[in-house]
């Protein structure tokens, strides 16, 4: 992505029928304590509705949260919904219940970063400040 001016943006999403949505609040506030502007779209998005809010709301990257198994339909429908729509720029990384065999084809197929149960909320801010465009300098 190019340079921009203010915070790292993030869209932080949970696909699908999921309804457990505690863990995402907790990346959402830790991101947003770590001072980047976070979009929390709530509970039971489509990949249609996560990648329209993430293009509207010029994201930088989108965070994806999920528990109910169906991660590597959505992950890859987000992907290739930002394909389409000429968004590739949008970083997308993801976490959850998400079994270690399952990674590498995420990864293969354009997931930035898995976080499994375990993964600390200082660990995701680091990366995602690690791999998300710099904020330009005050």
């Amino acid at each position: 992505m190019g340079v921009a001016a203010g915070p790292i943006r993030v869209v932080v999403a949970k696909p699908g029928l999921d309804g457990h949505d505690r863990g995402a609040k907790v990346i959402a506030r830790a991101l947003r304590d770590a001072g980047m502007e976070v979009i929390y779209t709530g509970l039971h998005q489509t990949p249609e509705q996560i990648v329209d809010t993430a293009i509207q709301e010029d994201a930088d990257a989108i965070g994806l949260s999920i528990l109910s198994g169906a991660h590597n339909t959505l992950f890859a429908a987000v992907i290739e919904l930002l394909k389409e729509r000429d968004a590739e720029d949008i970083l997308v990384f993801g976490g959850g219940i998400i079994p270690e065999a399952d990674i590498p084809p995420l990864k293969e197929k354009g997931v930035a970063e898995i976080f499994t149960p375990g993964a600390t909320t200082a660990s995701i801010v680091d990366w995602v400040r690690a791999n998300v465009r710099q904020p330009a300098e005050a």
